[in-house]
Parts: structure tokens; sequence; C-alpha cells
């Protein structure tokens, strides 16, 4: 028998279950664990893959005779916000974002579970506990940031923080980009267009660290809640063939990037 090293990913496949996404089709997910001294290097070269982070788990679809889902990365350094994203620049000028180490708090979840109950209240993750949501946020074996959203205050200016907690974005920090592993807003800041403003903000930030990609998670064309990720552009999609560029047009180049 072979002895495998614990530094040896070990893949495995869930069964069937209903796609949360597209109506009347089942998901598969191929996963691993993301533990010990190599989780970081590990996390790096599955998402460049196209895998998703979930506590220490690293996962992406694997369905029979389905290729809908469609990893995103958007290239930061070429990023020009369009007239509807500066509008949402606009409307959120009186937001700060703070970058914080990975702590779960109340007031973090006080926002999470609005935002569950609001938006989400039939899916998977609507019975999430303050437990559940702290594993959520500790459980990671590579760097992971939390970035807090607040209304400024009249000591922001000062301090450097805001006052009022609107919206929270749980992030790991990549050897080539940000990847947005989940973000959530107070439901009642909607008007804000706070995710998309959560994704412009992440694009500056990885511009200023000299990172060229903002992991996005997957794009899904027709899926009302996937959707909006293929409005950020340019950016490169993942294909059998590699990374492909979508430019500012929305023409796909058909040569693989890097």
């Amino acid at each position: 028998m072979t002895q495998h090293s614990r530094d040896t990913p070990q893949f495995y496949l869930t069964a069937p279950s209903p796609c949360p996404y597209l109506p009347g089709r089942h998901e598969r997910k191929v996963f691993t664990h993301l533990v010990g001294d190599k989780a970081g290097d590990l996390n790096d070269l599955l998402t460049h893959g196209g895998f998703r982070r979930s506590q220490s788990i690293a996962y992406r679809p694997a369905c029979d005779q389905c290729r809908a889902c469609v990893s995103v990365r958007v290239i930061a350094n070429e990023f020009r916000p369009s007239r509807n994203f500066k509008k949402v620049l606009a409307r959120n000028a009186d937001i700060v974002g703070e970058q914080r180490s990975a702590v779960p708090t109340s007031e973090q979840y006080s926002v999470f579970r609005a935002y569950l109950d609001k938006r989400h209240r039939h899916g998977g993750m609507a019975d999430m506990t303050v437990l559940d949501y702290a594993m959520m946020v500790e459980d990671s074996h590579v760097e992971t940031r939390i970035i807090e959203y607040r209304k400024r205050g009249v000591d922001t200016g000062i301090t450097g923080r805001g006052e009022e907690l609107i919206a929270v974005a749980l992030t790991d920090v990549l050897s080539d980009g940000l990847s947005m592993v989940y973000s959530f807003f107070e439901p009642s800041q909607q008007s804000r267009s706070l995710g998309t403003f959560m994704i412009l903000d992440h694009i500056t930030r990885a511009r200023r660290l000299g990172l060229p990609y903002v992991y996005l998670g997957y794009w899904i064309e027709g899926s009302k809640k996937m959707d909006y990720k293929g409005r950020f552009l340019p950016q490169q999609r993942l294909a059998p063939s590699g990374w492909l560029r979508v430019d500012a047009s929305g023409e796909m180049l058909t040569e693989p990037q890097d």
C-alpha cells in the first residue's frame, strides 16, 4: 500500500444535488482540504485552476454534461469604471473600508444575519448560527482578511475609522490577486449597490498592492445570481485551454493568457 504524505492533497467527489443556480439541473463538486504548512501555496495553485475556498475546503464544480460555471478574474490595472460604476462609487463616497484580521464579531454577524434573512432565507446558509459564522471566518489556513465598510463619521478624517457597519467582505490574499470569498451587506442599504461597490473597492485595493487580479468566483450566464460578474471588464474567464481575455467591449479573445 502506498503511503501518502500529509502534504499530498486528496480529492473527493460529492454526490449529485439540485443546482442552486440553474433550475432543473444537478451539481457535483470535486474538493480537497486546505491544511498544513502548504495550504497557502495549494490555495494559490487551485484558485488559478478554477477552485474556490470555503473554510478549509477548496472546491470546484464537476457536473456531468454542464460547464455553465466559469471562473472569472478582473484585470485590475486595466479596469476602468463605466458610467454606471462611477455612479455607484459616488453613491458610496461616504463609506470607508477598513482591512482587519479575520476575526469575527457580533456586529458583523448582525449584518450577516439580516442579509441572509432578507436575501437568502431559503438558501443553504439560512440556518447559520453565530458559531457557524465564526467558523466561516476563522477556519482558514491561508492568508485571509476581513474588510469592514462603515459610514463616515465626524472623526473619520482623524481616526480613519467609520461608524455604522453596513457591509463586510471576507477576502483571501493570493500571490497574484485578491479572492473575494464571501461578502454581505445591510439589506436596508440595498439602494447603494454595495455588492458592486465592494468589487470596485477590491479592484482598487489590488491595484494598490500591485496584484494583477481580483477573483470573483463563478460567472454563470443566464443566472440572475451570478450573471452580474460579467460586467467587470476587462476580465479573464477560465476555459479548458486556459484563461481567455474578455475585453471592455465584451469580445472574448481565443488566445490563452499567461
